[in-house]
């Protein structure tokens, strides 16, 4: 099977945190290095990171990690346009593609693999991870799902696509604690 793309959301301003949280680290790495790598350990290829308000600290967290980096102009809109930008740079023919943010610190490897795991075994399911009660990121979307990624707008992000049934789900402990304030570092993953 080819490997399945995956887009990182990483335009945002921080403006809750105060400084760009693409460039937080967590145990001794940048957070948006630390998804970026985590996603590429995985398997999943190419892999675009969508930055915007802190391009240049992204690249500069991106280190060497072999991504292609697209520049979202329209990011002070939200979350949608980084999702709409991200899905119309993927390649021609991409059967799906992985949605992940930057700041989830629990994110790993075996979460990722998991997805890739059921993705070849229901190609046509769209598959999220379940954390704190509800559905959210990472998660995959095949390709017919795609229309509804283009149509999005503001910052409501994907949780809209999520919502119905057929949902393959994937427990991601952890999921919630992502980093939007300063005392958001002080919670540790489970």
């Amino acid at each position: 099977m080819i490997p399945v793309p995956a887009i990182i959301l990483a335009a945002g301003a921080s403006q809750r945190l105060g400084t760009p949280k693409q460039a937080v680290e967590w145990e001794g790495e940048a957070l948006l290095h630390r998804a970026a790598r985590v996603a590429l350990e995985a398997g999943f290829s190419p892999v675009f990171v969508v930055v915007g308000a802190a391009e240049a600290v992204s690249r500069q967290a991106l280190g060497t990690l072999p991504v292609e980096v697209v520049s979202n102009s329209d990011w002070a809109e939200g979350m949608g346009a980084s999702i709409r930008v991200g899905v119309a740079a993927l390649p021609a023919r991409t059967s799906a593609v992985l949605l992940l943010v930057c700041d989830q610190r629990a994110l790993n490897k075996d979460l990722l693999v998991e997805f890739a795991r059921l993705h070849r075994q229901a190609p046509d399911r769209l598959i999220a991870a379940h954390y704190a009660g509800t559905r959210g990121v990472p998660a995959l979307f095949p390709a017919h799902r795609f229309p509804e990624l283009r149509s999005l707008s503001g910052d409501r992000g994907a949780r809209c696509v999520l919502k119905g049934e057929g949902v393959l789900e994937v427990s991601f402990p952890g999921g919630e604690l992502d980093v939007d304030s300063p005392g958001d570092l002080d919670h540790q993953p489970k």
